[in-house]
């Protein structure tokens, strides 16, 4: 015979009812943190940890638990008169419409990765050739070990290039797995990477831009 609801066991109650979703913690103090809270790169692991203001900002100071960790800073830079041709993206020999380039501090050497179904894939191309293809652009000088990244796109014959930070780029990575569908990603993958680079579209700022509010604001 089936239970009444007052019979029923407070255990099989407990265990009936969907619990809410945890909250997000900062990986070094445990505090909850909010949506757009910041990340750090754990150098030894070779991961990104979510990380709440105070903690983000004192690993940002010089020798700030020896190093190991790495606050992923806010910059989103492009380079105008930068431009990657159709000799480049041959060159470059990338799989995909987008890639993304990184300078790994312990291999001392650039990465370069790409989204596919399976994640982020590395570019087996001679990381030689990455530094001939992008060392003419300002922004390849500027780029920070570990925590920031070059980002590609090639577009109807179009190329462009910018600076960014190095987790939205993995945010993509996830993004294109979830959504990826057939050879080419499907619809719904390809509106995803349009929205994805219009909104780094309104975010980034040239560099003599950022170079000169750097100036001012560091004149007394």
């Amino acid at each position: 015979m089936t239970a009444s609801p007052a019979t029923r066991t407070p255990g099989l109650r407990r265990f009936r009812t969907e619990r809410p979703p945890q909250p997000e913690r900062c990986e070094l103090c445990s505090v909850p943190v909010e949506a757009g809270h910041r990340h750090l790169v754990d150098t030894e692991k070779r991961a990104l940890v979510c990380a709440c203001t105070p903690c983000a900002l004192l690993m940002e100071q010089p020798g700030a638990a020896a190093g190991r960790f790495r606050t992923v800073p806010a910059r989103y830079l492009t380079d105008p008169p930068y431009r990657l041709d159709e000799s480049a993206w041959d060159a470059l020999q990338i799989p995909v419409g987008v890639a993304f380039l990184f300078r790994n501090a312990a291999l001392d050497r650039l990465v370069a990765l790409y989204p596919s179904p399976a994640g982020a894939t590395e570019s087996e191309l001679d990381p030689d050739t990455w530094t001939d293809v992008l060392g003419g652009s300002r922004l390849a000088e500027l780029l920070e070990p570990d925590v920031e990244a070059l980002l590609l796109r090639r577009t109807d014959g179009h190329g462009e290039c910018h600076l960014v930070p190095i987790d939205i780029c993995y945010e993509l990575v996830g993004r294109m797995r979830l959504l990826w569908q057939g050879f080419d990603g499907g619809a719904e993958a390809r509106a995803a990477l349009d929205a994805f680079f219009a909104d780094v579209a309104r975010r980034v700022r040239p560099v003599d831009a950022a170079e000169h509010r750097l100036n001012e604001g560091a004149r007394p």
